[in-house]
């Protein structure tokens, strides 16, 4: 594939001048994907241009699929050969040829084709790069369908170097991706056996198609009887136009390959799939699809496909998460399963209740998530950063019925001969069949561990402290405007009061009711007066913060929270031995405070009224061991060692 890919990339040579690096893959791409399809069209060509003479339109359409099997066709009399028999014309003859595709083709009017055409004919660059690519056999019998997916990849990759753009934005490594096929096929192992087999799979950002592909490969390896129809939708036009491309030498359908923004807009929004696998983007925003999502969100509310919650708008990851959750086959219809690459950040990110939390807690107490395994770092092309597959079930096993396996596989891996940008590791397949024999064992080992959904579970709760101040009359001059009105409510004209409290002096009390009767018989001697409401929110004003001072009460004489004391923690679910998840929450926050709280701070209680749920899956506290530091002697002698070695270093400059 590297001799391959390097020969059909070595044809940018004749682009030199005419175009930079960063734009070869324009001309490089389209041009690729013509050939292959020139090649896949050539047993069947003569026989269709006969058809062409006597059918038109859909009914063409039958008639070719009929007579060749094939689902897409060309009705010009050009091939690549005869091309290069008329050098003048050739502008003319190839434009002519890629008008002439079934309709299903519109892969070329997404790299501006036609455009690059032109500008190579002005160029007197046409006529080599079609000679070149004639030279090139692409047909199926020499390059199989596997095979050029990798070329696709390998001249991605090249392009996307040459741009100093980021190869892994358009694809993920082929190791990563049969892991999670391997494990989406695990729970269905049997039936994926059985004779003439059909199943669906689904990817929403397919990218290049790679996914799709591998899933095909890797169910045909083990039922080559097997049919797994795949559907993906794309929303870089070149990309799609590489994967519909990819799926047309497979003999798929090419109209279940669809262009458009998944978030913004669903193209197969009345489907569902026996599989979904998808690598979304990490960190970048979905500002372009949020009025889209949120207005889907509104009308769809709980039940929609964004109905758990919605993630920060800087960081769309969750949304294709929840998404991939919407689009599996339903329990009632068999289930489906679903695979999908994330960063850290979704296992724990946003505190209880926020959109986050809600979606984790949503997929979990629904009994969706059936596995996470932590990847090995450095196994994707542009980033190094731990990543993590989500499997997600919604009807699993019994024996998987109300639990997650986690899985850490970030030690299983071995090392590549040579990087690939920032793919330094790769997934063998030694260590594949290690994760997916974790997987299927289903216990409790170094690197497994088995929990209920609802051991990811925790309620914030709100810790209070009194509120203690003082009050002296004299601040009453010192109030603007704003803390006037607050201070007296809906007293039109303060000044006669502000008047009274002027005359009341500087004495500074520590009692809240003693300094409401002092100043209520102030006001009375003038005739003025409040009601207890304003008299509380008065002495509020005039209050300032003093330890030595009594509590402050409301109304009904109850302690008043102290804002700048508050504080919150989190109580697990699992806190004390509990097993009953959310259903004991007084008993087990209060067993909580009374251990935990009130030892430190005896004057605290928790507002019940504010306790918030959250989930999160501390994935890396599960796993972590602890390692005692090393003994100081240890430490000691190594310091000694070092020092005496710069000691010698130095004589040797000072001689």
């Amino acid at each position: 594939m590297s001799i391959l890919g390097n020969f059909v990339w070595s044809i940018a040579d004749q682009l030199r001048g005419v175009y930079r690096p960063h734009q070869y893959g324009g001309v490089i791409l389209p041009f690729t994907i013509l050939r292959r399809l020139d090649c896949l069209l050539e047993p069947s060509r003569s026989e269709v241009r006969v058809l062409a003479e006597k059918f038109d339109g859909g009914a063409l359409d039958v008639q070719v699929k009929r007579k060749t099997g094939m689902t897409f066709y060309n009705t010009s009399q050009y091939d690549f050969a005869r091309l290069l028999e008329d050098p003048e014309g050739l502008r003319a003859n190839l434009i002519d040829y890629i008008s002439h595709f079934s309709g299903n083709i519109d892969v070329f009017e997404r790299f501006g084709f036609e455009t690059e055409i032109n500008k190579l004919d002005e160029k007197n660059r046409l006529y080599l790069i079609v000679a070149k690519f004639a030279e090139v056999d692409l047909h199926p019998d020499t390059v199989p369908n596997a095979a050029m997916g990798d070329l696709y990849e390998h001249l991605i990759y090249k392009f996307a170097e040459a741009s100093n753009e980021e190869a892994g934005e358009h694809y993920t490594p082929r190791d990563a991706i049969r892991l999670m096929v391997d494990l989406l096929f695990a729970e269905e192992n049997e039936s994926l056996l059985e004779p003439g087999t059909i199943r669906t799979i689904y990817d929403p950002t397919a990218g290049t198609g790679g996914m799709l592909s591998v899933a095909e490969e890797r169910l045909l390896e083990r039922n080559p009887r097997a049919r797994l129809r795949l559907y993906g939708q794309e929303i870089n036009d070149q990309s799609y136009a590489i994967c519909k491309s990819d799926m047309i030498g497979k003999g798929q359908d090419v109209g279940n390959i669809r262009l458009g923004d998944t978030l913004a807009d669903d193209k197969f929004s009345d489907k569902t799939f026996d599989f979904c696998m998808s690598n979304p983007p990490y960190g970048v925003d979905w500002k372009a699809s949020e009025f889209a999502v949120k207005e889907e969100r509104k009308k769809g509310g709980s039940n929609g496909r964004f109905g758990p919650g919605l993630p920060p708008v800087s960081d769309g990851q969750m949304l294709f998460l929840t998404h991939l959750a919407d689009k599996m086959r339903p329990a009632h219809e068999g289930g489906g399963r679903a695979g999908i690459v994330l960063n850290g950040s979704p296992l724990f990110n946003g505190a209880a209740e926020s959109g986050p939390s809600e979606i984790r807690r949503w997929l979990l107490e629904n009994d969706q998530v059936d596995a996470i395994i932590a990847l090995p770092t450095d196994i994707f092309f542009n980033t190094g950063i731990s990543t993590y597959i989500w499997i997600l079930d919604n009807a699993k096993a019994a024996e998987r019925s109300g639990k997650v396996q986690l899985i850490d596989a970030s030690d299983m891996w071995s090392r590549r001969r040579k990087s690939l940008g920032s793919k330094r590791r790769e997934i063998d397949a030694t260590a594949r069949e290690r994760i997916v024999k974790i997987y299927d064992a289903f216990a409790e080992t170094e690197n497994s561990k088995i929990l209920k959904n609802s051991d990811f579970g925790y309620w914030t709760i709100t810790v209070e402290r009194p509120l203690r101040l003082n009050f002296s009359a004299s601040r009453a001059a010192d109030l603007d405007c704003k803390e006037q009105a607050k201070a007296f409510g809906k007293v039109t004209t303060p000044a006669p009061y502000l008047t009274v409290l002027a005359g009341m002096g500087e004495q500074i009390y520590r009692s809240q009711d003693e300094f409401i009767k002092a100043v209520r018989e102030e006001f009375a001697g003038v005739g003025l007066r409040l009601t207890p409401a304003q008299y509380r929110h008065l002495a509020t004003a005039l209050g300032e913060p003093d330890e030595s001072a009594e509590i402050v009460t409301d109304a009904k004489g109850n302690p008043e929270p102290d804002t700048s004391k508050r504080d919150t923690e989190n109580v697990p679910f699992t806190y004390g031995g509990n097993t009953l998840g959310d259903t004991d929450r007084h008993e087990i926050v209060k067993a909580y405070f009374e251990a935990e709280v009130a030892p430190h701070v005896p004057d605290a209680w928790v507002d019940m009224q504010k306790t918030k749920v959250g989930y999160e899956i501390p994935f890396a506290r599960l796993f972590y061991t602890y390692a005692p530091p090393r003994p100081l002697a240890e430490i000691d002698r190594d310091l000694e060692a070092q020092i005496a070695k710069i000691m010698g270093l130095l004589r040797e400059v000072e001689a």
